[in-house]
């Protein structure tokens, strides 16, 4: 990997975009879109009118929130959607009514199994109210009646998302893609847009003039990915060749893959590759596919784009508890050095291929020991030897990681050295 690359603060970009209350659509997301333009004006918005057929779906109405609350009869106060953004069921029409508690209960929701978490709840396609808290403020409630606020609009207006495009020496793709729909919530999903943000920095910052065209996307989960693709699905589908889902990207439990539906497309093959030597380790078929990837990877689509988590699931998982105390810079991290590699091999050279014929002489260019002994053959040399037997043009590198079980930084910096005494 490139030593010189100064490893961006992503947990500063979180903790500037946790408080802001985001959904499908709205003044929320919008601030978060423009936040990554100000960090990289390449992105361009893109505008979704609110009622615009997409495919089998249709643009919702633009929603916005003030403010919201539940207020008992002696003026206390619950739920307050000021404190944290999640008491507030998304997408929750206005209203200003009073009621009685048990007409009240009807409309709040609650975490059992968590007793101090706020569940995440949104309603985005049927019109309602609610509430959400933790159980133990709902076991509070005292008896009597109350008032329900919530200041909050649905009106025409517009899905927005945006995509930086940066274009290579030849017009197949490498794709990333994560969301931006998501509440004051860290892990899920402020993470993975931190994350592709960082890796724009990468390939802008190293490979100015790269070999590969680079497309990175953000939309609001699914409706998003749908209206992306029923715009570009033409060109994705004939220059795609890896694309990867970034979400749930900011703790250190685990590693995950959520395959293709082949399981071996590029895209498998370079993160099965590129998480070679790590611990924890998690893989799921696609048929535990859970978010974006089932749009680019349907049918009619057919994108070779796997998701990558840290955690796949967890136990703060749609709650309050994802908060920023899940995620930290070097979990992130450790994120963006997969993909580092992952677009060093790329860069590198997908299908390294061997000039020399026969074995090349190793010794002479100082690669190999001048003295022929038992245990003379060190692991540095059996790497360097067996990535030559397999560089034969055809084999990928991803592909070569595997075969040889050898971590792909490892590999790559063999590639580099071979390369630069013009063997490979």
């Amino acid at each position: 990997m490139i030593k010189n690359h100064k490893i961006p603060n992503m947990m500063k970009w979180a903790k500037d975009l946790f408080p802001l209350c985001r959904s499908l659509t709205g003044e929320g997301t919008k601030k978060t879109l423009r936040y990554f333009k100000k960090l990289n004006p390449s992105f361009n918005i893109i505008k979704f009118a609110s009622g615009k057929k997409v495919f089998d779906w249709v643009i919702p109405d633009e929603w916005n929130i003030s403010d919201a609350f539940i207020e008992h009869e002696s003026g206390k106060r619950f739920a307050k959607f000021k404190k944290n953004n999640l008491h507030v069921m998304g997408y929750s029409i206005p209203i200003d009514k009073k009621l009685n508690k048990s007409e009240l209960l009807k409309n709040i929701y609650t975490q059992k199994n968590q007793p101090e978490a706020i569940p995440y709840v949104t309603s985005y396609y049927k019109k309602r109210w609610g509430f959400c808290m933790s159980q133990k403020e709902f076991n509070r409630l005292p008896k009597g009646k109350y008032r329900v606020l919530i200041k909050s609009s649905l009106k025409k207006g517009s899905l927005e998302l945006m995509h930086s495009k940066i274009r290579g020496k030849t017009k197949k793709e490498i794709f990333f893609s994560s969301y931006v729909c998501h509440p004051s919530m860290a892990n899920n999903e402020l993470s993975g847009p931190v994350l592709l943000n960082a890796i724009l920095l990468y390939v802008k910052k190293n490979y100015p003039n790269s070999y590969y065209s680079y497309r990175f996307v953000l939309l609001p989960e699914t409706i998003g990915s749908i209206a992306y693709i029923s715009k570009f699905k033409n060109e994705l589908k004939k220059n795609v060749i890896a694309g990867y889902n970034l979400t749930c990207v900011g703790d250190r439990r685990a590693y995950s893959i959520t395959n293709t539906p082949s399981a071996n497309s590029l895209a498998d093959v370079s993160l099965e590759s590129a998480l070679l030597g790590k611990n924890k380790i998690k893989k799921y078929s696609f048929l535990q596919r859970g978010s974006d990837e089932r749009q680019y990877c349907s049918p009619l689509v057919n994108l070779p784009v796997c998701s990558f988590s840290r955690s796949k699931t967890y136990p703060e998982y749609h709650t309050s508890k994802d908060n920023l105390k899940i995620i930290s810079q070097k979990g992130l991290q450790e994120s963006l050095e997969v993909f580092k590699n992952i677009i060093d091999a790329f860069e590198l050279g997908l299908t390294p291929k061997t000039k020399i014929f026969c074995e090349p002489n190793l010794g002479k260019r100082g690669l190999y020991p001048t003295l022929s002994k038992k245990d003379s053959y060190e692991d540095a040399v059996q790497n360097r030897s067996n990535l030559i037997s397999y560089s034969n043009g055809i084999n990928n590198i991803f592909k070569i990681s595997k075969i040889l079980n050898l971590e792909l930084h490892i590999l790559l910096e063999e590639y580099r050295r071979l390369k630069k005494e013009k063997i490979l």
